[in-house]
């Protein structure tokens, strides 16, 4: 487990009670019946604790705590399944001040750390991710083409758009087309179709920045998804705690011990993956590496864990009473986004020079 300042850890106590207390799944049922795609209310209290603007800089509005600060808060609202545009809207935050100009920052950032702008990325081309590339086109500023599954589409103002030819801004309106996507987590998913939009692209970064976008992507998401597989681990360790079977406890039982220390284990290794990920992010050390391992150990992690937490519970785990089931239904859809566990060992393998 990774080693805390006092500001970390305060910022992890906030976050850990924060969403025990008003945002707990319970919260979650309640928007996703409502038909929402998260509670406003609960924006604006992330926004009032400073969690939007965490990895911005001082000078924008944010408070520049870092990618481990980030990652610990991501964590808790994955604990309680908080229906928020956090990871998205930060992600085309990290774009900003990765690629833009003292300008774009200045028009962008503050309202991205204030939580009154929402940002997304709209990279992939394809169902599924396949790597930066884009066949959307941009001609005399005008961008053009569809991202099929969009994170937080609806509720997003600003698009970070990769195209055949680089990273540009759309901001929502003219040009700008939804159509829901109803994925099996039941968020805030669409296709996103852009006809003559008007485009700004990123000033700077170089010709990996959409790589780079991509790493701090699959790094925040693979922390989330830290935050899911310890609370599918609790919550099946102390129904197997309570629950009787031949008048005996379950946890009792040899077999379910085992595989519950087997669990625990794979926990362990998703968690030091995930944190050296946003350690890596905080030094600039081989960042590309630590986002191939730390999302595909959260991808691996996380479909064994949602799929053990699921039998464990038996019969009930499949019924909408439990919480249990929320989690591997969003577990598939963060398995599948910014590439799967083959892609990510495959790019491992290349940037090793296999």
């Amino acid at each position: 487990m990774a080693v805390l300042n006092e500001e970390q850890t305060m910022l992890r106590d906030m976050a850990q009670e924060w969403t025990k207390n008003e945002s707990p799944v319970a919260a979650w049922r309640k928007v996703r019946n409502e038909g929402k795609n998260f509670d406003p209310e609960a924006w604006d209290a992330m926004a009032e604790m400073g969690w939007t603007g965490v990895i911005i800089p001082e000078n924008f509005g944010g408070s520049d705590f870092g990618w481990m600060s980030l990652g610990l808060v991501v964590e808790e609202t994955g604990k309680t399944l908080t229906a928020s545009p956090l990871v998205a809207s930060s992600l085309a935050a990290s774009a900003i001040i990765l690629g833009g100009s003292q300008a774009q920052k200045e028009k962008y950032l503050p309202r991205l750390a204030s939580g009154e702008l929402v940002g997304t990325l709209a990279f992939d081309d394809a169902a599924r991710h396949t790597g930066a590339t884009s066949s959307a086109t941009v001609s005399d500023g005008k961008l053009s083409g569809t991202k099929p599954f969009v994170h937080e589409a609806e509720s997003a103002g600003l698009f970070v758009v990769l195209a055949s030819d680089g990273v540009y801004f759309v901001e929502k309106g003219d040009g700008v087309a939804l159509s829901d996507r109803n994925l099996t987590d039941q968020r805030d998913h669409a296709e996103v179709t852009f006809d003559g939009a008007p485009a700004e692209k990123l000033a700077d970064g170089g010709d990996d920045l959409a790589e780079q976008i991509l790493d701090r992507a699959r790094i925040l998401t693979a922390a989330e998804m830290l935050g899911m597989a310890q609370q599918v681990f609790d919550e099946t360790l102390a129904y197997l705690k309570q629950r009787t079977q031949f008048n005996q406890v379950l946890s009792s039982f040899q077999a379910l011990q085992h595989r519950m220390a087997d669990l625990f284990t794979d926990l362990e290794l998703m968690r030091t993956a995930v944190e050296a990920g946003l350690q890596a992010l905080d030094t600039g050390f081989k960042v590309p590496e630590a986002a191939c391992l730390a999302k595909s150990r959260a991808n691996d992690v996380l479909h064994t864990m949602s799929r053990q937490g699921i039998q464990l519970h038996g019969g009930i785990g499949m019924t909408d009473e439990y919480d249990v089931g929320f989690y591997l239904k969003r577990a598939r859809v963060l398995e599948a986004s910014w590439g799967n566990s083959g892609f990510l060992k495959d790019r491992h393998a290349k940037l090793a020079g296999y």
